[in-house]
């Protein structure tokens, strides 16, 4: 994070001022350093800590005004903590970048700097790692956060994030894999996900819509598009060419006597419109895909 040099007014109020201003910037949160570099006393923190003016959150870490949680105050919690030179990376860095969907149960932070990890907050140093800045915030750079993400996450989940970068136009697939090199930790997983790169992936949903989608691909079957729109209602996956449009059932969908009345309507319009509807649960694409898959089949030739 940037620190601050701005006082306004001479004085206490002149420091409360410019302190005030810069946690606006950071969601509330202000480091020691940053305190001091706008004229801070030690003395003037103990007393606006015990006033409840300020509230430590983090060693050297001190929310502004109230302690109120927030996921991007959290976030800046963490590059405080790390200290200068910190950016947000791995799973956390993909998550600010818009790659991924769900949040990841701790804030994965790189730095410079020696600095241990804590209860929520992974702290990952690296001596050279250069960073971008995202909606204000100090992220790896797109290739580097596909690396990180890649030695730590799932497969399915680097190819989504590639699709949903590709999508957003914001994918260099030359960059990403120069970022890979002999030793460098998820290099094997990131080249195999650009090898099964599907932009279409970045349509999907749900981590059901993904699974569907990887057992037609393991069929051989077509890519089938993800949540568009036939007659007014958003379908989960469509082959507009064999008129066949597929719902994905979840756990906690389509259960009440109102979700069922919406699903028949839904059904008898995309009956209307010339498209087949049909429909999978969750527990038949998780245990008994190959089911879904001769299912698949059997309409397609059909």
């Amino acid at each position: 994070m940037k620190v601050a040099h701005e006082v306004g007014t001479s004085g206490t109020e002149g420091a409360k001022f410019a302190v005030a201003r810069l946690a606006q910037r950071q969601w509330g949160r202000v480091s020691w350093a940053q305190l001091c570099g706008v004229g801070v006393s030690r003395a003037t923190l103990t007393r606006w800590t015990a006033e409840g003016y300020l509230h430590r959150v983090l060693p050297r870490v001190y929310a502004v005004g109230h302690a109120a949680q927030s996921h991007e105050a959290a976030l800046v919690e963490a590059l405080l903590f790390a200290g200068p030179g910190a950016m947000l990376s791995h799973a956390t860095a993909a998550l600010w970048l818009g790659l991924l969907d769900d949040r990841p149960r701790v804030i994965h932070v790189t730095t410079p700097r020696h600095c241990r990890s804590r209860p929520g907050i992974r702290v990952h140093p690296r001596r050279k790692c250069r960073r971008i800045w995202h909606k204000n915030l100090p992220t790896t750079t797109l290739p580097q956060t596909f690396l990180d993400l890649s030695a730590t996450a799932s497969l399915r989940t680097v190819r989504r994030a590639l699709a949903k970068a590709d999508y957003a136009r914001l994918l260099d697939v030359r960059a990403v894999e120069a970022a890979c090199g002999l030793g460098r930790p998820g290099s094997a997983r990131l080249r195999t996900a650009l090898r099964e790169h599907q932009p279409r992936l970045a349509r999907t949903k749900s981590q059901n819509e993904v699974r569907f989608f990887e057992l037609c691909e393991v069929a051989g079957l077509p890519a089938p598009e993800s949540n568009v729109y036939i007659a007014g209602w958003e379908v989960d996956a469509v082959w507009h060419d064999l008129r066949i449009a597929v719902e994905i059932d979840g756990p906690g969908n389509h259960r009440s006597p109102a979700q069922v009345r919406r699903d028949r309507r839904k059904d008898l319009a995309l009956r209307t419109s010339g498209y087949m509807p049909v429909r999978y649960s969750d527990e038949q694409l998780a245990d008994h895909g190959d089911e879904v898959i001769a299912d698949l089949r059997r309409l397609r030739s059909g």
